[in-house]
């Protein structure tokens, strides 16, 4: 089958839509992306990349297209508005002229921003394929999460749009089945829906003794390493952990390493900074996703937060697959859809949002657990993660899905 991809980000970026796509090609088909010029996350091209630079590329077997868009800048309100409208205006006038030719359908890759649905739809009907929407982020639910639309007129009109590309949909894929009730809500029957969660990327696994390199020995604090990885951003909800780290600061041996970056980055330092906590804190930046597995190996427990606000409890967070498939316990401060699956795995201790007391006292609970127990608590959840998240089934599901919403599968129903 020759299958679309229209994505407003891709490689170079790192997003988890480059596994999809070369997924796809391994499955046989011809995959052409429609996408824009790499800017994510520092906000500036990527070096080598422009309006009239590496527009057609290839990667893994699949074929790019890059449309012009303003880029995403300091990530401010404006910036962010005119870099997710210039995609969805370019890829919709010259996706058509780009992307040549028949296609059995067209798959979107949809977090923030929904305007990558626009073209999508446009696509369909000029090319009368078959739409697959996969959902990673729920708007206009993650706008008001972030602050980024309070106004009502502005909310309201952008649930315009929402249900718009919902119902031009063939298919709704979803990552979490927190937002089945959401997308109902707008119109899309039940049939529609199917749950595709995250899977874990080949490169997360167990690292055994025998594979560490050693430098991540020589950077990181002896003692209780609490890891964070991932974005450091309004949602993450880093006051929490700066108090919860507060309150344990007795407790010298306890350190917590956060690995990664974002727009609260700098905010998160000088709260650090503020509080004495400077000897308890290692912010050691990002590192490639084939390194981070044994970056996880080192740390005796993963640590993952989500502020309360009933948008994100409908919301799973990547990493926590990434954390489960590693066989590391978890400590989890959020509500709903994660919550649960932490809890259903048997990985980690839960409590709700927003309370550092409370997240210190889970922290506390796993500093004083034996290192048995905690290693126990990882494997239930690698075992979890190869039952429920294994890359090879979820893609064949996948595969399942769009030749049925193309009517060439013939096959048992595979909905979930």
């Amino acid at each position: 089958m020759r299958i679309l991809i229209i994505t407003q980000y891709f490689w170079p970026e790192n997003f988890r839509i480059n596994d999809l796509a070369k997924g796809l090609v391994e499955k046989g088909h011809e995959v052409v992306v429609l996408t824009g010029i790499p800017n994510y996350p520092q906000g500036d091209f990527y070096d080598g990349y422009g309006y009239f630079k590496n527009l057609r590329q290839e990667y893994q077997g699949v074929k790019i297209f890059r449309v012009p868009l303003v880029p995403r800048g300091n990530g401010g309100k404006l910036r962010l508005t005119l870099n997710y409208l210039s995609f969805a205006f370019c890829a919709s006038l010259w996706g058509p002229f780009l992307c040549r030719g028949k296609f059995e359908a067209i798959f979107v890759f949809q977090t923030s921003p929904v305007t990558v649905g626009i073209p999508a739809v446009v696509l369909k009907k000029l090319k009368s394929a078959p739409l697959l929407f996969w959902v990673l982020d729920l708007w206009p639910e993650s706008l008001e999460v972030v602050g980024f639309c309070r106004s009502s007129w502005g909310v309201t009109l952008v649930d315009v749009l929402v249900r718009w590309i919902y119902r031009s949909c063939d298919k709704i894929l979803v990552s979490s089945k927190g937002f089945v009730a959401s997308i109902q809500a707008r119109g899309v029957s039940e049939e529609q829906i199917l749950y595709f969660p995250n899977w874990v990327e080949p490169v997360y696994r167990e690292i055994s003794l025998k594979e560490k390199t050693g430098k991540f020995f020589e950077d990181l604090p002896r003692g209780f390493r609490v890891l964070f990885a991932g974005n450091i951003g309004e949602p993450q909800d880093f006051g929490t952990i700066v108090a919860a780290a507060e309150r344990l600061k007795p407790y010298h041996d306890i350190h917590w390493i956060i690995a990664g970056d974002g727009r609260m980055a700098a905010w998160a330092k000088t709260a650090v900074s503020s509080r004495g906590l400077a000897t308890h804190f290692h912010f050691i930046g990002k590192y490639p996703s084939e390194k981070m597995p044994e970056l996880f190996s080192l740390a005796d427990v993963m640590l993952v937060t989500l502020k309360k606000d009933p948008g994100l409890s409908t919301f799973v967070p990547g990493k926590i697959q990434s954390y489960l498939a590693c066989g590391k316990p978890i400590v989890a401060a959020l509500e709903g859809e994660a919550a649960h699956l932490i809890r259903e795995t048997g990985a980690g201790l839960v409590c709700p949002p927003g309370d550092s007391a409370l997240l210190a006292g889970e922290v506390l609970k796993m500093y004083q657990m034996s290192s048995e127990d905690r290693l126990k608590m990882g494997s239930r959840g690698r075992e979890y993660s190869d039952k429920n998240f294994d890359r090879s089934m979820l893609f064949q599901k996948l595969d399942c899905w769009i030749r049925e919403a193309d009517g060439s599968f013939s096959g048992n129903d595979l909905k979930s």
